[in-house]
């Protein structure tokens, strides 16, 4: 370990003088350090995605390594970066989780069906309003028309039809109630 810290430090500070050779072996050393450090560190990333923070590693410390102070040894620093970049790569993703479903397409369940009954009493209920407003409801709610075209079908500005909306709502939600008591 003390080695490697010696070796990386010594290698990196001579690159940072100008040595071209001495900072292609100081990449050809850290890279596989630096890929085991992030694996460690992202369990739950997919491995391209591991892969990608191992580049943006290697290019930060590449756009950064003037600022690495030569008294210290690499090794930290270079920890420090990777961590950082695995950090950033865990709040990119947010709450996503990556899980394969080739592992479970077996046991996962199928999709749901819907009730072919389901259409008719939606129908029934919506019968109980007024001619108009019973078409209004269809053609937003079950044909998934905007307002405006449902305005523009019914000859009604936007406003009206959202006030129409709104009440037939209200009258299905209260028959819903008097349904559910009986």
């Amino acid at each position: 370990m003390q080695d490697r810290q010696a070796e990386w430090t010594r290698l990196l500070r001579a690159a940072n003088g100008g040595d071209a050779e001495a900072y292609k072996a100081f990449l050809h050393a850290v890279t596989p350090v630096l890929r085991g450090v992030v694996r460690a560190r992202s369990a739950g990333l997919p491995p391209d995605d591991c892969e990608d923070v191992v580049q943006e590693v290697l290019l930060a410390i590449h756009l950064k390594r003037h600022t690495w102070r030569q008294d210290e040894p690499a090794a930290p620093w270079c920890y420090a970066i990777a961590r950082h970049k695995v950090v950033d790569a865990f709040r990119k993703r947010g709450r996503r989780v990556h899980v394969p479903v080739d592992d479970f397409a077996e046991i996962l369940p199928a999709a749901p069906v819907a009730d072919p009954t389901e259409r008719n009493d939606i129908e029934r209920v919506i019968d109980h309003l007024e001619p108009r407003a019973a078409q209004l409801v269809r053609a937003i709610g079950l044909e998934g028309q905007s307002i405006a075209e449902t305005g523009d079908m019914l000859d009604m500005s936007e406003g009206a039809v959202r006030v129409m909306l709104h009440r037939s709502l209200k009258k299905l939600a209260a028959l819903r109630e008097r349904l559910i008591e009986i």
